[in-house]
């Protein structure tokens, strides 16, 4: 396992909590500061599970594919045409899965970032013990008007992938969890993942913290009490390695099924596209990397590969902020 010691300096600069994984051609590398659990001062290691909060946003889209690849749907299907039985009475009757899974729908969202700045005043009007699936989520946006016509442009939606998370739950007749673990956890070998609940953590997975003017506190009042098809699946750095290996060597979904996941189908900007569930970095014509990120309250996630080298970057941490920058120097490091 090769030593990481150059990230010290910017792990330091930043107040990093948590880890670093790289897997690079026959080398591997591990990087870890702070404390999965601060009062205890326990360390964290390559398997201690994080909260990834939108990151998990790309193990939906995988979801979605799979039941493309059943044949059970496809990317062109309206979602009036999936959920029957569930009302949006204001949704636009032409939105796809299509535009759900690249942010281009128009629909409501639960927590819209022009209105609001403060995550945690979404549990004044639903309280978060309250919510453990998808369909508790809906009082929230169902009603809301739309915001623009489906495909007209980009506007990052959670709840877009909450809906998609119905969708997976109405055609395969599972919960979304159990899909998600039946078909890509358990053949990916992701054996440290799970959508856990607050209230029932396994051993050795990193309790969030939000930092304070009098320290740090923990997030247990500020998330949902169970992740879902948004976000808030707990994996480890070395489960998303194993993820990313799956995913590219297709033991998750066909080639072909593979290659419409990973089609760069929305231009965001001039550097950064959207597929299904993941963001992709441009040169040119060429992608660079195809990569995940998440935030919450005591959460931030970064994770990518590159598909010219087939280098794996892990990097989870249990406050805030941080992973951007831990990425971006082992991307000028890594050699």
């Amino acid at each position: 396992m090769k030593e990481m010691h150059w990230l010290q300096e910017m792990a330091e600069k930043v107040d990093f909590s948590g880890t670093a994984y790289v897997e690079g051609g026959q080398e591997q590398g591990f990087f870890q500061r702070g404390y999965r659990n601060k009062q205890e001062k326990l360390l964290f290691d390559k398997h201690t599970r994080f909260g990834i909060a939108s990151g998990a946003k790309i193990f939906t889209a995988v979801a979605i594919a799979k039941l493309v690849e059943q044949r059970k749907l496809t990317f062109n299907k309206k979602i009036k045409e999936c959920l029957a039985a569930v009302e949006f009475p204001n949704f636009h009757p032409d939105i796809t899965i299509h535009h759900l899974l690249t942010h281009t729908s128009g629909m409501p969202d639960y927590f819209d970032e022009e209105e609001m700045d403060d995550f945690e005043a979404l549990w004044q009007q639903l309280p978060m013990y309250r919510v453990r699936s998808g369909s508790d989520f809906l009082p929230l946006f169902q009603e809301k008007p739309m915001k623009f016509l489906p495909g007209k442009q980009f506007y990052y939606n959670n709840g877009a992938f909450i809906v998609l998370g119905l969708v997976v739950e109405e055609l395969s007749g599972e919960s979304f969890t159990a899909f998600v673990q039946k078909h890509i956890f358990n053949p990916a070998g992701m054996t440290e993942a799970g959508y856990f609940s607050f209230n029932k953590l396994p051993g050795n997975t990193a309790t969030g913290y939000i930092k304070e003017d009098d320290g740090y506190r923990s997030n247990i009042y500020a998330l949902p009490v169970r992740g879902g098809a948004d976000g808030g699946v707990y994996v480890s750095v070395s489960d998303m390695a194993r993820f990313w290996d799956a995913l590219f060597q297709h033991k998750l979904l066909s080639a072909e099924v593979t290659e419409q996941l990973l089609y760069p189908h929305i231009e965001v900007d001039k550097e950064s596209s959207y597929g299904y569930g993941v963001w992709m970095k441009r040169d040119a014509a060429k992608i660079k990397k195809y990569y995940v990120v998440g935030f919450d309250p005591g959460v931030s996630f970064h994770s990518a590969y590159n598909p010219e080298t087939g280098q794996k970057v892990v990097v989870a941490s249990n406050h805030d902020a941080g992973p951007y920058y831990i990425v971006q120097a082992i991307e000028a490091n890594w050699g």
